[in-house]
C-alpha cells in the first residue's frame, strides 16, 4: 500500500472573510463558520484511520486541526506544529484590503496573478525576495523530511493541515512542477485533496486521488465568472471490474455502473447544467444520459474526439493475458506510457491530440455564464486534465478517475490566465472521501 497524504487548508478565517492579505502573519482567527467547516470535514474522515499529523502553526490552521479532530471523535494521534507549512511571506501587503492592494500596487498584484514565480517584495530592512520562489523551496525541504519519516512502502496515512499557497506548493513539488502549475490548481477552505505515493526507480510515483473536495460543504466549489465544465468518467462495466483491457470495444454499464451514475445524477441534480457531450460509445452514452435525467431539457451531442485509447490486440484480454505475449511492452506502458505503441493500437499521443482537441472545441462553444457536462473515459479524461495541469503524456498515471467519479474546470474570463483544474475525482457520492471504485483496466 502506498504512503497516503491528506491535504486539508484551514476553514474560513476573519481574514478571508473581510478579503484581506493574510500571508504568514498570525494576524487573523478561525471563524466560527471555519470551525463548523472543519468539524464537517473531520465527521466526512471519521472512518479513515490517520497515522501522524502536521499541522502550520498559525492559529487558523492549528485551529482547524483541533476542530477537525473534534468533529472525527476518532483515535488520532497528537499534532506536530511544523513551519515546514507556514503561508507564503507577503509580509508588506499583510493586512490590506484586496481591493485596497490592487490600488496602491496595480503592476505587483498583476505579476502575482499572472506570473506569481516572478514577484518580488521588498523586506523593511531593504531585502528584495520572491515570495513563491522561496515558499516552493519550503515545500521541498518539508516534503523530504516527511518522506525521512514516513516510508513509501509504510502504509501511513498522514493529515496535513495548511494555507492556501503552501498547499499548492506542495502538490507542484510532487507532479515534477509543471509550468505554470500554481494558477492551475484551487484550494479552497477546509477542502480535503487526497495523494497517494509509491517507490519508483528516479523519484516517488505520484497519484492525485482528488483535488480540493469540498463535498462536506456543498457538492460543488462556487463557479468562478467564466464558464464551467463538469467532467466525469463513465460508470463502471463488468470489464472494469474484471481488469480487462476493453479500450475501443463497445462494453456497456453493469448494474453496479448504472447505481454510480445515478448517484452522479444525484449528486449534480441541483447543479446548472446547459449542454453535454460525450463519446460515442455506450458506457459514458447511458452515463450522461442517466445524469441528464435531473436536466430533461439538455440535449446530449456525442463526438469520435472523446472515445476511449485504441488498445488494438489487448481489447478484450486481462492483465495477466496480455503479460503471457507483451511482458516487456506491458511493463514499459506501467513504467513509460509515452513511449509505447499499443500493437494495432493507438499512442497515448494520438488519444492526447484529439481528446484534448475536442475538449477545447466544446470550452470554446460556452457563454461565461454556462456549464456542461463531459462524460469520458480513463485515458481520455486523464489526457484532457494532464494538459489542464501542465503535465505531459509520460504523467497520466499521476491522475485517477475512477468509474463515476467527478471532476471539474473553471475557464477564466482572463485570456492570460489557464484554465483552473477546480476539484478532480470526486466519489464522496459514493459513499466516502477515498475512491473506492474499481481499479480496473483502461
Amino acid at each position: 500500500m502506498p504512503l497516503r497524504l491528506l491535504l486539508v487548508r484551514h476553514g474560513l478565517s476573519s481574514f478571508n472573510k473581510e478579503r484581506r492579505i493574510q500571508g504568514r502573519d498570525d494576524l487573523s482567527n478561525l471563524s466560527e463558520e471555519g470551525h463548523e467547516q472543519a468539524r464537517r470535514l473531520g465527521r466526512s474522515l471519521a472512518d479513515v484511520p490517520i497515522d501522524a499529523i502536521y499541522s502550520s502553526p498559525l492559529r487558523r490552521a492549528a485551529s482547524t486541526t483541533t476542530s477537525l479532530l473534534e468533529g472525527r471523535d476518532a483515535a488520532a494521534p497528537q499534532p506536530e506544529f511544523d513551519d515546514g507549512l507556514l503561508e507564503v511571506d507577503l509580509n508588506p501587503w499583510s493586512g490590506l484590503l484586496i481591493d485596497e492592494l490592487t490600488q496602491r500596487f496595480p503592476e505587483l498584484y498583476d505579476t502575482w496573478k499572472r506570473r506569481p514565480m516572478e514577484l518580488e517584495l521588498t523586506h523593511s530592512d531593504g531585502r528584495t525576495y520572491r515570495p513563491l520562489v522561496e515558499l516552493m523551496q519550503q515545500a521541498r525541504g518539508f516534503l523530504d523530511a516527511l518522506f525521512q519519516r514516513h516510508a513509501l512502502t509504510g502504509n501511513d496515512t498522514v493529515l496535513v493541515v495548511a494555507h492556501n499557497a503552501i498547499l499548492r506548493c506542495l502538490m507542484l513539488v510532487m507532479l515534477g512542477e509543471p509550468d505554470h502549475g500554481f494558477r492551475r490548481l484551487r484550494v479552497d477552505n477546509t477542502s480535503l485533496s487526497i495523494v497517494n505515493l509509491q517507490p519508483g526507480e528516479e523519484k516517488p510515483l505520484v497519484q492525485i486521488e482528488c483535488l480540493n473536495s469540498t463535498t462536506h460543504l456543498s457538492p460543488l466549489p462556487p463557479k468562478t465568472a467564466g464558464a464551467r465544465l463538469i467532467l466525469v468518467r463513465h460508470g463502471e462495466t463488468d470489464w472494469n471490474r474484471a481488469g480487462r483491457f476493453q479500450g475501443q470495444i463497445d462494453i456497456p454499464l453493469n448494474d453496479h455502473g448504472r447505481q454510480q451514475a445515478a448517484a452522479a445524477q444525484e449528486f449534480l441534480k441541483d447543479i446548472r447544467i446547459d449542454g453535454a457531450w460525450s463519446s460515442c460509445l455506450s458506457r459514458p452514452t447511458e452515463t450522461a444520459e442517466i445524469i441528464l435525467k435531473s436536466h430533461p431539457s439538455v440535449s446530449l451531442r456525442q463526438t469520435d474526439g472523446l472515445v476511449e485509447i485504441g488498445h488494438g490486440a489487448w481489447e478484450g484480454k486481462l492483465e495477466s493475458e496480455i503479460r503471457d505475449d507483451w511482458s516487456e511492452l506491458l511493463d514499459t506502458w506501467k513504467r513509460a506510457p509515452e513511449t509505447v505503441q499499443m500493437p494495432d493500437g493507438e499512442t497515448i499521443q494520438d488519444v492526447w491530440a484529439r481528446s484534448v482537441r475536442s475538449w477545447g472545441e466544446i470550452a470554446t462553444q460556452l457563454k461565461d455564464e454556462e456549464t456542461a457536462l463531459v462524460v469520458a473515459h480513463d485515458a481520455v479524461n486523464k489526457t484532457i486534465l494532464c494538459d489542464l495541469l501542465g503535465l505531459t503524456p509520460a504523467d497520466i498515471w499521476m491522475v485517477k478517475q475512477g468509474n463515476g467519479g467527478v471532476t471539474v474546470v473553471d475557464i477564466p474570463t482572463d485570456s492570460g490566465q489557464p484554465a483552473v483544474v477546480t476539484c478532480l475525482n470526486l466519489t464522496s457520492h459514493f459513499g466516502s472521501v477515498i475512491d473506492r471504485t474499481a481499479a480496473g483496466a483502461l
